[in-house]
């Protein structure tokens, strides 16, 4: 190797970015050093894996390279089976095979199986594996291991059981490689099998089990096997702090966040990330703006997805100044970054604000991506801005050539639907060139209830009987359609089919954070110490908001043909009543009280919250399924357009 090789592969430690990669070719070119294989390749491996977003440009420098070796295939192979369209390292495959330049080696088939796997393509999986045997490859640890993957990954437990049981000599990370796959086939039993017959257990093996527990929902078990563990890394506390706050079990994801600090670690991205996660989740406001403060004190706001992460969290916990602050003080921001503004502001219903926004983004040459055009059509919808969400879905795809996907449709139902258009919306829906999914008609059925179009309400629940006919919800929002009209007796027909088809309508409960801590109110459910004050502060507020605001209750949605004291009663305990009457039985004078909602707020709870804010002087923010609701002085920040 020549002195001018040496020189060029050192500058590659160095390169960035595709502009000092294209310097780089450029030297290459003038020096003659672009016949060299191993420059040529270093190359082609800095586009097609070092540097991001730089994959395009590599398959240009491969079509110039003459006779490409099984490394430069293989380099390239590589890099397609991690994009977004691994299909792509399937096809260059059969080019390779075709012009026979280069016999396949155990990398090869490694990244092949790979790209098989993240397209969950079996047929071709199975194709690769026997080609594999052909070669004599297959019992090669690194090309076996990743069979087995491949094989989980596209819900084949049997064959990936059989492979590893061919392993004449199983490694660690096979044994680590078949745990992981009984996980994600959902064998649990299976996994904590194969986890016991292990003859020696890395950190590796230990982090692979809280994963496969905590993603199964068993946090029990997690909690277990944790508490058992030799060794505990960032991984580990991570996996405990992300995986119970998915599951909901937010004070225990705290707890964790607490526990990684008293034991002196350093958090790192992911756990800080999955702590504001849980935050965002959960609403608790008071918790994020600790963690922002340790971010700041602990040098991370230099980091993009932890700022994302902030702005994602105060958004949620309805503090948009707070969220703009943050995006504010960003030094870099990715398309991401934008896109989780824009989405904040189209949750709080500031549709002009976010419109503004993206145009910003657009005049800073970031280019939205499908995900910000969710955001975009979300906050025309809730904003009641119509004709400007049918030109940015035009754009969208004219534009900027984004294929529309089945979440865009939806939004496009949702838009037209909130503004009553329901048969333009029944039309767009009939006209999709995708089948819609049961969330486009259950959209568009939310739409017939608040609207009151009996009539249309049934076309769209008997297409939703074919879709999903156990899902409860499509059967409540069809009778509160039915009792808001009066119609007591399809009310009870309903009624007897749910009963007859075992459905349960899903509980709603309202979640509110006090002192740090998170506590959840279900209505209707086991009186406890927490829920008797609840209730206590509830009634006195009830009876202040009758005398001062002339509160009178709207039973008219109450899905039972029962007496007015009754259904009184019935939206009196409603859980976001509940908490908020927690909230301010026992939070500061003055300060604001968030609540976060599974379900969609009632009329009658909208307008009792709207009364206390006015009699009680209090800010409530409420965050329900479908968007944030500030209610302040007496009014609310959705404009009563929700």
């Amino acid at each position: 190797m020549n002195s001018r090789e040496l020189h060029c592969l050192a500058l590659f430690s160095k390169c960035k970015s595709l502009r000092t990669v294209k310097q780089i070719q450029a030297l290459i070119f003038k020096t003659c050093l672009n016949s060299y294989p191993l420059v040529s390749g270093k190359l082609l491996l800095h586009c097609a894996v070092t540097l991001p977003d730089s994959l395009h440009y590599a398959r240009r420098l491969f079509l110039d390279i003459r006779n490409p070796d099984v490394f430069m295939y293989n380099t390239l192979i590589r890099g397609l089976s991690d994009s977004d369209t691994p299909s792509n390292a399937l096809q260059l495959f059969v080019e390779m095979r075709r012009k026979s330049v280069a016999l396949p080696d155990s990398f090869s088939f490694a990244f092949l199986l790979k790209a098989a796997a993240n397209c969950r393509a079996l047929t071709n999986g199975l194709q690769l594996h026997c080609l594999a045997v052909g070669y004599g490859l297959d019992s090669h640890l690194f090309v076996g291991t990743t069979l087995i993957s491949m094989y989980a990954e596209c819900a084949c437990l049997v064959f990936a059981r059989k492979v590893f049981d061919e392993m004449i000599e199983p490694n660690i990370v096979a044994w680590n490689a078949i745990v992981a796959a009984c996980f994600r086939c959902e064998g649990v039993k299976d996994a904590e099998q194969v986890f016991r017959c292990m003859p020696i257990r890395n950190l590796t093996s230990w982090n692979i089990m809280l994963a496969g527990y905590t993603k199964a929902g068993e946090l029990q078990l997690a909690r277990e096997v944790f508490m058992k563990m030799p060794l505990k890394d960032d991984v580990s506390w991570s996996t405990m702090i992300v995986g119970f706050a998915h599951n909901g079990n937010f004070n225990d994801a705290f707890a964790f966040f607490r526990e990684v600090r008293r034991e002196g670690m350093r958090p790192n991205e992911v756990s800080l990330t999955g702590v504001l996660s849980a935050c965002a989740q959960a609403g608790a406001f008071e918790f994020g703006r600790i963690l922002h403060g340790f971010v700041e004190k602990s040098g991370f706001l230099q980091i993009i997805s932890v700022n994302n992460a902030l702005i994602d969290t105060y958004s949620k916990c309805g503090n948009l100044d707070m969220a703009r602050l943050v995006f504010d003080n960003m030094l870099r921001r990715s398309a991401v970054s934008w896109t989780a503004m824009i989405a904040g502001m189209a949750m709080h219903g500031y549709g002009e604000e976010a419109i503004r926004l993206f145009n910003e983004m657009e005049e800073s040459n970031i280019k939205p991506d499908s995900i910000t055009f969710i955001s975009i059509l979300y906050a025309c919808s809730h904003a009641g801005l119509v004709d400007l969400g049918c030109s940015y879905f035009s754009r969208m795809v004219n534009t900027y050539g984004i294929e529309p996907v089945i979440e865009h449709y939806g939004c496009m139902v949702d838009l037209y639907g909130r503004a009553g258009k329901l048969q333009q919306a029944y039309d767009f829906v009939c006209q999709m060139p995708i089948s819609p999914n049961d969330i486009v008609w259950r959209t568009l059925l939310g739409a017939c209830s608040i609207h009151g179009n009996l009539y249309l309400a049934g076309q769209v629940k008997r297409q939703l009987s074919e879709l999903d006919p156990e899902n409860s919800g499509d059967h409540v929002l069809l009778s509160n359609i039915y009792a808001v009209a009066g119609k007591w007796k399809d009310v009870a027909a309903l009624r007897r089919s749910m009963t007859h088809q075992r459905l349960k309508k899903t509980p709603g409960w309202s979640m509110i954070e006090v002192n740090r801590i998170i506590y959840s109110f279900v209505a209707g459910e086991k009186q406890n110490d927490i829920a008797v004050e609840a209730h206590q502060k509830l009634r006195e507020i009830m009876s202040r908001l009758r005398i001062e605001g002339g509160y009178v209750p709207e039973v008219g949605s109450v899905l039972h043909d029962i007496e007015v004291e009754e259904k009184e009663d019935s939206v009196s305990q409603h859980s976001e009543k509940l908490a908020v009457a927690f909230g301010m039985a026992k939070l500061p004078r003055g300060r604001a009280i968030r609540v976060v909602k599974n379900l969609r707020i009632c009329r009658d709870c909208h307008t009792v919250m709207k009364l206390i804010s006015k009699v009680y002087e209090v800010e409530i923010v409420v965050r329900d399924r479908s968007r944030f609701h500030s209610f302040t002085h007496g009014s609310c920040s959705c404009r009563d357009y929700w």
